[in-house]
């Protein structure tokens, strides 16, 4: 019986000891280099309206108005109502969007500036006032929209 436990006793500080070996072996190996980021090249600015990406979000959209007139938003820019405007909550500040009302086709074109909607999943976009007067959805105040990520026109 003791020569029993021995032998297991033995087969197991046998695999602890391979088990040792893998790991300093996988430690201590090299990996390759990461190749370093080739520079940024330089194309010719294109004039006319942005190119659409293959980015659609669908969803509904929101709108905000008078009371926040006046208020810093997330990118340090005065929020105006009448303004063409827009909060979303991860695209960079600057991305313009078109938001199509899904029902009615209606589309209008708004830069991002703020970060926004919270509290309901499916709400993707919130509007200025204007954006969503265009839009027609004063009267309701939420629309079933698509938004059609567009280049970034201008970055902050």
């Amino acid at each position: 019986m003791r020569a029993l436990a021995q032998r297991r006793g033995g087969s197991i500080l046998r695999r602890v000891t391979v088990i040792a070996a893998g790991f300093a072996v996988v430690a201590c190996a090299h990996r390759e280099a990461v190749p370093s980021r080739e520079p940024a090249y330089e194309t010719a600015a294109v004039s006319g309206e942005p190119a659409p990406r293959n980015e659609v979000q669908v969803g509904y959209a929101t709108w905000y108005g008078a009371a926040l007139a006046g208020h810093m938003t997330a990118s340090g820019e005065r929020f105006d109502p009448s303004k063409m405007t827009a909060a979303h909550r991860s695209l960079p500040f600057g991305t313009w969007v078109d938001v199509t009302r899904v029902d009615t086709g209606q589309t209008v074109r708004v830069r991002i500036i703020d970060r926004g909607p919270f509290g309901h999943e499916e709400r993707i976009i919130d509007l200025s006032h204007e954006a969503a007067k265009e839009l027609g959805m004063l009267k309701t105040g939420v629309a079933r929209v698509k938004v059609t990520i567009l280049e970034t026109g201008e970055t902050r």
